[in-house]
């Protein structure tokens, strides 16, 4: 599913992740690690917001710096904290999000429901709970289709009822469509929850298979 060649990520002479030669296998991986550990950093690397020196490939075939807008359009993240410009309302991030992915008409309907979003979607993003932006960051994370998807400590700022809903759509992804996932997080799985395929953890500037 992704394999990363050479990969380097330094803030100015700091090194903040390397990872020589690391291939993952198509599933769910759950990434451990403190805060500060690099895991956003590592993240957002493989969504291709941040530059890094050497180079990720998906499928083997698909690189991030050969070929950055099929890449893109088959990664799809969603932020530990999201922002979004005030002014815009939730329906609206979501017309731009199945633009950019070339989503199926009308996918967004059934997230929009199962997460109980209907009476603030088309209010601006300005309005929103932090609750409510979790809700719609997640959301956009799910629009087209997506080979993998990146969630950023998906457990934060979300209600148990919310869990259980996200916990619902990463399983049908990735039941039916095959789509992989990496999600991020210092606090602990709850046991059978999600089909875990491995287990990671981001320590000392390298990523490690933990299980």
């Amino acid at each position: 599913m992704l394999q990363f060649q050479n990969f380097t990520k330094s803030y100015g002479n700091y090194p903040a992740l390397k990872i020589e030669n690391l291939q993952l296998k198509h599933g769910i991986y759950w990434i451990k690690g403190v805060n500060g550990s690099g895991k956003s950093t590592l993240l957002k690397s493989i969504a291709g917001i941040l530059a890094f020196h050497g180079d990720i490939l998906l499928d083997e075939s698909i690189s991030i710096k050969k070929q950055p807008v099929a890449y893109r359009k088959l990664v799809n993240f969603a932020e530990a904290e999201p922002v979004f410009p005030d002014f815009l309302t939730g329906s609206e991030m979501i017309a731009l999000f199945i633009a950019a992915k070339s989503a199926p008409a009308r996918q967004e309907e059934q997230y929009i429901k199962s997460m109980g979003m209907q009476s603030f979607i088309d209010r601006p993003v300005g309005t929103y709970s932090s609750g409510m932006m979790k809700k719609l960051s997640l959301l956009l994370a799910f629009l087209g289709k997506p080979k993998l998807i990146l969630l950023d400590e998906p457990l934060i700022t979300i209600d148990t009822a919310s869990l259980a809903t996200l916990n619902s759509w990463i399983r049908e992804r990735y039941e039916q469509e095959g789509t992989g996932f990496l999600l991020s997080s210092h606090q602990i799985l709850e046991d059978g929850s999600l089909p875990v395929s491995g287990e990671l953890l981001v320590e000392d500037q390298a990523l490690k298979f933990i299980s």
